[in-house]
């Protein structure tokens, strides 16, 4: 799978007759493809060129002569294979706001209904222009509304570009966002269960913790955040129409199974977070009635709408501060 959209950075030189030569060529060859002037400025000293293949794929390259940065999601032409790939926030920044700029562009003539949502739009701006994730991300908050059950699509993205423009992830961007993109083809349940983690954070965060997501351990286990020494796994039922376990209580239950079967068997102490955000109202008011345990503490139960309304319930001694 290709993953998140990043650089390559070359370090030959390079001018306007390679870039016909070495990159539109093989791209018209193969796709069909234009060669034109980028829609912004690149910055002082550097020349621009914007690859447009008919099949709606897009590339964008920049060069001084020295350097070059190529960023696409299409096919990456054979002189491109081993140059170095890195993140926008691994390049220099005024190659990254140029071209941000011109994807952010492209997104807002594809899709302006998502671009009206600028932080959130620049934040998965790197799975929204992949080569993989570009058109499920995008049909997930289309029609799906983020995860969001019973709720329009504006309203689903609003609450997620509200918390993003918190910048509290900012400086995990490429880790959060490309778990929602660089599956092959449209998953709505792992869509789901990621956005679980992003509600999770939310919650965290406006409870007055700091947190430290994706946290790779000496156990080979990879878990979804820290809070200060204390680890937190996310786990998100499926709604029960939608699994062999036919009610929220037992969906609840055996999602909680199976992280205890795993992360949570290396890791006593995790506190277990579950994210009932995919359940319906009705759903929601058996869990929240009755409180079931998992068969595992510390445990969090918690479900967001996206007007923000938030509850849950807790059990065992969950060792940060929770609003309810």
């Amino acid at each position: 799978m290709a993953g998140p959209i990043r650089f390559r950075h070359s370090t030959e030189r390079w001018n306007e007759d390679r870039v016909r030569r070495d990159l539109l060529s093989p791209l018209d060859d193969t796709f069909g493809a234009e060669l034109n002037g980028p829609w912004f400025a690149p910055p002082d000293g550097w020349a621009a060129r914007r690859l447009e293949m008919d099949n709606g794929d897009l590339a964008l390259f920049t060069w001084n002569g020295q350097e070059a940065y190529w960023l696409g999601n299409t096919q990456t032409p054979e002189t491109l294979w081993r140059t170095d790939k890195r993140t926008f926030e691994r390049s220099p920044r005024p190659i990254a706001d140029w071209a941000q700029r011109e994807l952010l562009a492209q997104l807002e003539v594809e899709d302006p209904w998502l671009a009206e949502h600028e932080t959130l739009a620049y934040f998965f701006l790197p799975v929204f222009l992949s080569k993989d994730g570009r058109d499920s991300t995008r049909t997930f908050f289309r029609d799906h509304a983020g995860g969001f059950p019973d709720a329009g699509r504006d309203e689903g993205l609003r609450f997620y570009d509200d918390f993003l423009a918190t910048g509290v992830l900012d400086d995990y961007r490429y880790t959060m966002a490309s778990k929602l993109g660089t599956s092959q083809g449209f998953d709505l349940s792992r869509m789901q269960a990621t956005m679980g983690e992003f509600n999770t954070a939310k919650l965290l965060v406006d409870s007055g913790n700091d947190i430290v997501p994706e946290v790779e351990l000496d156990s080979g286990h990879s878990v979804d955040f820290r809070v200060e020494d204390t680890l937190v796994e996310v786990t998100r039922p499926r709604p029960p129409s939608r699994r062999q376990v036919d009610t929220a209580i037992g969906a609840l239950k055996a999602s909680g199974d199976a992280k205890t079967r795993d992360q949570l068997a290396a890791h006593p102490g995790a506190v277990l977070v579950v994210d009932c955000t995919s359940f319906h109202d009705d759903e929601w008011r058996r869990v929240l009635a009755e409180q079931p345990s998992v068969g595992y503490e510390p445990l969090v139960v918690f479900r967001y709408r996206p007007d923000g309304r938030l509850e849950g319930y807790a059990r065992g001694s969950v060792p940060f501060p929770l609003p309810f």
